[in-house]
């Protein structure tokens, strides 16, 4: 098996540790963006390496293989985005549902921003599984059991009986809502799904526990 050192001998390396992270980023921000928009089969490492402005033979020195960069996309995302999840989410200044209302609108703000062109990183690849290594299953789904513990926290004040629950239909819809609002490049599909979810949490709220 060849190793993780053999490979980052192709290529030239960067001058400086400074110089190797910033172009690391680089290749991980650029990834991050093809993947969102066009998902892990249809983004061409040619393509990849051209926006990242990185010579060919030097992807392997930062990366020993297609696969484990997009293992390290998968994981840059979830970093990102539950930085995103701790600003809205834990903002005791407001009620729970607030919150979640606030988080929806920072994401219809980024789907204008970005011309409907990107979605979830999750979503897209979680629709390719059938081409992608068994890793990226594990991988996504600890992203999203992820997302579904921080969002549980969010709405344990309003039941925690039901609170899990609710998290997980969430997500389970919110990806459904974010590629129908690429689809008719509005948001008016994230707002509709904002407004069924919590009118259901309102009158589930509002009836006592089967």
């Amino acid at each position: 098996m060849t190793s993780v050192a053999q490979h980052r001998r192709r290529g030239r390396p960067p001058k400086s540790e400074d110089g190797y992270s910033e172009t690391r980023q680089t290749l991980i921000r650029e990834g991050v963006a093809a993947l969102t928009e066009k998902g892990f089969v249809a983004s061409g490492l040619e393509e990849l390496l051209a926006r990242a402005q990185v010579p060919k033979g030097s992807f392997y020195y930062y990366f020993p293989s297609k696969e484990a960069f997009g293992l390290v996309l998968i994981e840059a995302y979830a970093a990102y985005f539950n930085t995103k999840l701790a600003r809205w989410l834990k903002d005791d200044s407001a009620p729970p549902a607030e919150r979640l209302r606030h988080f929806i609108a920072d994401a219809c703000r980024g789907m204008e921003r970005h011309g409907f062109r990107r979605g979830c990183l999750v979503g897209t690849l979680g629709q390719e599984l059938g081409a992608l290594p068994d890793t990226y299953r594990t991988a996504l789904r600890d992203v999203l059991t992820g997302w579904e513990d921080r969002l549980t926290a969010c709405l344990l004040p309003i039941d925690p009986t039901r609170a899990r629950a609710w998290a997980r239909f969430f997500w389970t819809g919110w990806e459904g809502a974010v590629l129908r609002a690429r689809l008719e490049r509005s948001t008016a599909p994230l707002r509709a799904f904002e407004d069924g979810f919590l009118t259901l949490i309102a009158a589930e709220h509002a009836s006592p526990p089967r």
